[in-house]
């Protein structure tokens, strides 16, 4: 019998493409005894967004996550995905960084590494591969699937020959928008098995709803690996379900052997568990078949609709989405999956926003337009080029040869909160949230986000825990989820809008200064009492979408450029520069580090040169 052999994704990729990441270990550890006894060929676990999200949100340590899952599943290999030089985070780090994470993710229990790059750079996935199988895991390379001008089958190929040469013991087709179509698949897998001597595997997400029948025609072509997940967490931007694979393939020669009235009792406990995290579900994780044109993966969908209805610009929606290809070509046709996504994403929403393209370009477009994420698939448009990094030099090197040696410093600038190279590891991939994680565990303050609001009597009436608010003749439907910890002098709270998960910061009334014009001006009491104004004046520094301030450039009494950087923002994950919009001095700087930046405020004021 020609079995296939089956991956499940549920404890890692399918809740991160349907509920945001946000399944909890404890709710992961009662089911493992009976996801231990099927017979998979592996269970995804770790990796992607768990990480970020444990830490983040959960307020879980990742790796006791780890351990705790090693120990409840002895019997069943443990896989996860790293994004080759970037790991789990978002910049590329230095290969002792890397060596150093990749030999204690096998420490902790990790079997196989599905490894992979967003510019599908094989130079940027050696060291990983190398390391992997240095510690005696399994190195998996991975064909990061797109298509465009400058992607055929026999560039993929070509791609595969060039990881099993490293040292990739198996390839992946890793299908994160779910972009492959029946015959592509057919294709794809033929030249692949006929070129590669090792086992191939299928990663295709059921987004367009083709996916079933992107796996049959894998399997027809002698793919044997495919990966799925369990039904309450599958379809949509997720995988096709593992109970459905199983049955289409019972009694055929590729017959998968597993229990699929196991599988189905596993399933009954997830639709439980799903109830749970009910405020995490998104509109934006059914099939959407615009994913073949734009190319977004499902879980950026909801964080460019999030943006978007935090300015009251979810009209622009359909805008950013014919954006987002226009800006892909622009950059060579990248493969959008972490971080090119977001990459490719925020300068689509900032093109739009702005109405008018490439006004204000991230550091990251500037960083990937040097090279320094790696070699761009194809041509770059050179007038973008030009506006955003002038005559800058562009690097032909692996972007992380330039990169000297980290962990040290990282050692001694994390200092006393680590209690080990896990923890120095947890503050490399994320310095703000990892040092805030590690100094709320030192303080036992560590709080994860509500799942539900407690039940709230005050004075024997209860508060509205749902209800319509109108804003500028817009109508939201608002639902009240919970609260978090206490933050200096705001609170968090969790709502949904029209069914969209959101955060909001609630300030403290001993937080607020009121200002002497009645409340005209607003108050920013977690940045230090600044105040801001709406932004009319020609000096005004203004952004043009919510985010986190991460560095103010000058101080009043400072004379500057127009054009001259004075702010860095972060939104969506990426950093961007505000530039001055005159020449002048600066007379008020009315937001500091760390704090929320709304659109249209004025963060800075300049007296401009010409009065």
């Amino acid at each position: 019998m020609d079995r296939v052999h089956i991956t499940d994704v549920t404890l890692r990729d399918g809740h991160q493409s349907l509920i945001a990441t946000r399944m909890r270990t404890e709710d992961m550890l009662p089911i493992c005894e009976q996801m231990d006894a099927i017979g998979f060929h592996s269970l995804e676990v770790w990796g992607g967004a768990t990480f970020d999200a444990c830490v983040r949100f959960l307020k879980e340590d990742p790796w006791e996550r780890l351990h705790q899952l090693k120990a409840a599943l002895p019997n069943t290999p443990l896989q996860m995905l790293l994004r080759g030089q970037n790991l789990l985070g978002y910049r590329h780090y230095a290969d002792d960084v890397v060596r150093a994470f990749i030999e204690r993710s096998i420490a902790g229990g990790i079997d196989i590494i599905r490894i992979f790059d967003a510019m599908n750079d094989a130079r940027n996935l050696r060291t990983a591969i190398e390391t992997t199988r240095e510690a005696d895991a399994h190195a998996q390379g991975t064909l990061c699937y797109t298509t465009g001008p400058v992607h055929s089958a026999a560039e993929f190929v070509a791609l595969g020959r060039e990881l099993v040469a490293m040292g990739a013991q198996s390839i992946a087709i890793k299908d994160m928008a779910g972009l492959l179509t029946p015959s592509a698949t057919r294709e794809l897998v033929t030249e692949l098995v006929d070129a590669l001597d090792v086992p191939i595997h299928l990663h295709a997400h059921a987004t367009s709803g083709l996916s079933e029948l992107c796996h049959w025609q894998a399997i027809e072509a002698g793919c044997r690996h495919i990966e799925t997940a369990i039904s309450a967490f599958a379809g949509g931007t997720s995988h096709p379900p593992t109970e459905s694979l199983v049955a289409a393939l019972a009694g055929t020669e590729h017959d998968t052997g597993l229990d699929l009235v196991a599988l189905q009792k596993i399933g009954l406990y997830f639709h439980e568990v799903r109830k749970k995290y009910q405020r995490f579900e998104s509109e934006y994780t059914g099939v959407d078949t615009r994913v073949q044109i734009n190319q977004v993966p499902g879980g950026m969908i909801s964080n460019l609709a999030n943006q978007l209805r935090d300015q009251n610009a979810l009209d622009h929606f359909d805008a950013v989405l014919e954006e987002i290809p226009r800006v892909r070509e622009d950059l060579g046709y990248p493969p959008l999956v972490t971080p090119t996504s977001q990459i490719v994403g925020t300068q689509a929403v900032m093109n739009v926003l702005a109405g008018e393209r490439y006004k204000t370009i991230t550091n990251e477009v500037k960083q990937y337009l040097t090279g320094h994420y790696g070699r761009a698939p194809g041509p770059i448009n050179s007038v973008v080029r030009q506006q955003a990094i002038g005559n800058a030099d562009v690097i032909d090197c692996r972007p992380a040869d330039l990169l000297k040696p980290e962990m040290a410093t990282l050692t001694d600038e994390i200092g006393d909160l680590a209690r080990g190279p896990e923890d120095v590891l947890t503050f490399a991939l994320f310095p703000e949230v990892g040092r805030q994680f590690l100094e709320q565990r030192r303080d036992g303050t560590l709080s994860p986000e509500p799942l539900n609001l407690p039940e709230n009597t005050q004075a024997g009436c209860p508060a509205p825990v749902e209800f319509n608010v109108t804003f500028h003749g817009e109508t939201y439907h608002i639902q009240v989820n919970g609260s978090g910890h206490h933050r200096e002098d705001t609170r968090p709270m969790y709502v949904t809008v029209d069914g969209m998960p959101e955060e909001v910061q609630i300030e403290t009334l001993d937080s607020i200064e009121t200002a002497g014009n009645g409340g005209a001006e607003r108050s920013r009491g977690a940045s230090g009492g600044k105040k801001s104004r709406r932004a009319t004046r020609p000096g005004d520094v203004t952004t043009s979408m919510p985010g986190t301030i991460i560095d103010v450039l000058v101080a009043e009494g400072d004379k500057v450029e127009a054009g001259q950087p004075v702010l860095v923002l972060e939104a969506m994950k990426m950093e961007s520069e505000i530039a001055a919009p005159v020449s002048g001095t600066v007379t008020a700087v009315n937001i500091t580090k760390g704090a929320a930046a709304n659109p249209d405020d004025a963060l800075i004021e300049i007296d401009g040169d010409d009065g």
